[in-house]
């Protein structure tokens, strides 16, 4: 999961499909690689995504207390960098034991989670496709295009485009960036999420968030297998097929 920018919403994208996923009856949890701009006992992103999705299975490699790049706030606060190698092992070995593990990143495509590390290094690793999230006003055309050739780029799958906050009246722009972003990226949105989605309470969210994404997208990452699985405990351990192409069908 990366973003075209940061603040586009791929937190509360996560938790949505998170949510979303649990709901068909997948073992699906969520990994961190990088939290910056929170202490060491201070909630981060993954507090976030369980408070809105449940308590699923979590994971964070790596954290800086200054809200920063991750290889610049490591920099600033005088802490070692992550190392590659280990944030891929770590990752590696939690999302085996389960079915399907979302990897939020830090920013866009190409922040550096350390030296010459970015999330398209993490997805490489981890033989992952890049779900992007990204925003519906103007200026989106060109940060969705240049995040997909990047991705493309790094010799890895686009899985998809999803709309972080979409408004309840959205403006000419916005209505047009809806068909041109798949017609210029050639990658289909597969999601959008209408704006203060995370002001929902879980029960609300989670009862939304499967009409939030394309059913036949969804089904594609995880087939339904009957029951919603039962959260798991929490396991945070910080450190100090062809989509659908027509983007209104998935709008909320």
């Amino acid at each position: 999961m990366t973003g075209t920018s940061t603040d586009v919403g791929k937190t509360i994208v996560t938790a949505a499909l998170a949510a979303a996923l649990a709901a068909r009856g997948t073992d699906v949890a969520v990994c961190k690689p990088m939290q910056t701009g929170v202490g060491p006992q201070e909630p981060g992103d993954l507090a976030t995504v369980t408070a809105l999705a449940g308590n699923l299975p979590t994971l964070e490699c790596v954290r800086y207390p200054d809200p920063l790049a991750p290889e610049t706030a490591a920099r600033h606060a005088g802490l070692a960098q992550a190392d590659p190698g280990d944030v891929h092992r770590r990752i590696a070995g939690f999302a085996a034991q389960h079915q399907m593990t979302i990897v939020e990143g830090a920013g866009g495509v190409l922040v550096r989670l350390g030296p010459g590390h970015t999330i398209l290094d993490v997805a490489t690793a981890l033989s992952a496709a890049v779900l992007v999230v990204v925003a519906p006003d103007l200026g989106t055309l060109n940060h969705a295009d240049l995040s997909v050739r990047a991705i493309r780029s790094a010799g890895l799958t686009p899985a998809g485009l999803v709309i972080g906050s979409w408004p309840q009246a959205p403006d000419l722009a916005m209505r047009c960036n809806l068909e041109d972003l798949p017609r210029l990226t050639g990658v289909p949105v597969v999601g959008a999420l209408p704006a203060g989605a995370a002001r929902r309470d879980r029960a609300a969210f989670t009862r939304a968030a499967p009409g939030w994404f394309d059913a036949g997208w969804i089904a594609t990452l995880a087939p339904a297998s009957g029951a919603p699985t039962q959260p798991q405990p929490a396991t945070t351990q910080p450190a100090t097929t062809q989509p659908a192409t027509t983007p209104q069908g998935v709008l909320p």
